[in-house]
């Protein structure tokens, strides 16, 4: 064979093997695609989940109560009730303990980890959010959105231990495992830094290009903070001492943030229904691998960094109904037992 038609014949392969990867969801950049949907079904909306890695469990806000999902099964196995209008749940796993932040009751529900049963209730200040376990301070800290702090609460003793003041409303937060906690506040575009032992803020910084923070997630190993906002843009932030190192584009309607330690994937799920996949190259060089085809409204998520795989709830609506001067943007309706949860892996 002479060597123009073995290089031709060598790029039309190559052509067709491209093809097929890019038609081919099981073949997509990042490896990433649709392998279940878990049924939930039942009525309520839904805000943030959290995978617990080491007892296999998922656990999905939903309304007024928790969905707990067994991650090797991918099966319902539990419900956690009476957590009125919550949006988070945090794990404190050596305790055996789980925190949920209920929004309408302004409270903080713990729970037992293997019998889901509820054994303390906390109060916090107005609209809990989003709420976290910090394993080195043995504290759990519960964002209130309505009040611009958060309720510190000792994880051990299910006490409240104190407040601390913010700068703005707080959206999503993660703890550095050092003795730190960044808070995303979404009405400042900013991020405020705590020390888990004064339960101060000791740093302020500006997001900027980013607008509107909503997902927040840390690589602890290198130091970096990935910030999805509502400007369709994933921040890169240098978590000792706050520079924007990138700048990234991602979808519409993002409400959540992942990063895999193990794959070097940061992750925007957009409600526009793509996946934002993101490479952490090296410490200061980082790329968009591809948006993953999902769902609209699967804007938030979680991720088992055991298994790599990702959930994303979702569910199908109605149309809108007809403005009135009470509610002149009327939200469309849940369609009946139409809650799923999708699950997305390598």
């Amino acid at each position: 064979m002479n060597k123009p038609r073995w290089i031709a014949i060598s790029l039309a392969v190559a052509v067709v093997i491209f093809s097929s990867a890019l038609n081919d969801p099981a073949q997509s950049l990042s490896g990433y695609h649709l392998i279940d949907k878990i049924q939930v079904g039942g009525d309520g909306g839904w805000d943030a989940l959290t995978v617990d890695s080491k007892n296999h469990r998922l656990y999905v806000s939903h309304g007024t109560h928790v969905v707990v999902i067994d991650t090797e099964t991918d099966k319902v196995v539990g419900d956690i009730p009476n957590t009125n209008g919550i949006h988070g749940i945090a794990i404190a796993g050596k305790l055996g303990r789980g925190f949920t932040s209920n929004g309408r009751d302004n409270t903080v529900s713990i729970f037992d980890l293997k019998t889901l049963k509820l054994i303390g209730t906390v109060k916090t200040d107005k609209n809990p959010d989003i709420i976290i376990f910090d394993a080195r301070s043995g504290k759990v800290f519960c964002f209130n959105g309505g009040s611009n702090d958060a309720t510190v609460i000792d994880a051990a003793a299910g006490k409240a231990v104190g407040t601390v003041s913010l700068s703005g409303k707080p959206e999503f937060a993660v703890s550095d495992e050092r003795g730190r906690v960044f808070v995303n506040l979404e009405d400042k575009s900013k991020v405020n830094v705590i020390d888990v032992k004064t339960l101060k803020v000791t740093a302020e910084w500006p997001l900027a290009p980013g607008e509107e923070p909503t997902g927040l997630a840390m690589d602890t190993k290198s130091n970096r903070l990935f910030v999805a906002c509502g400007n369709k843009k994933m921040i890169v932030m240098d978590s000792t001492n706050g520079k924007v190192l990138a700048d990234l584009p991602t979808g519409s309607g993002t409400d959540g943030a992942e990063f895999d330690p193990g794959t070097g994937f940061a992750f925007s799920p957009n409600g526009e229904g793509t996946l934002t996949v993101i490479r952490e190259e090296s410490k200061d060089k980082f790329s968009v691998v591809e948006n993953v085809k999902t769902e609209p409204r699967a804007r938030t998520m979680a991720l088992d960094p055991s298994t790599h795989k990702i959930y994303m709830p979702t569910a199908k609506f109605g149309p809108a109904p007809a403005p009135t001067a009470a509610q002149p943007r009327p939200r469309p309706p849940m369609l009946p037992d139409s809650f799923v949860i999708l699950v997305y892996g390598k």
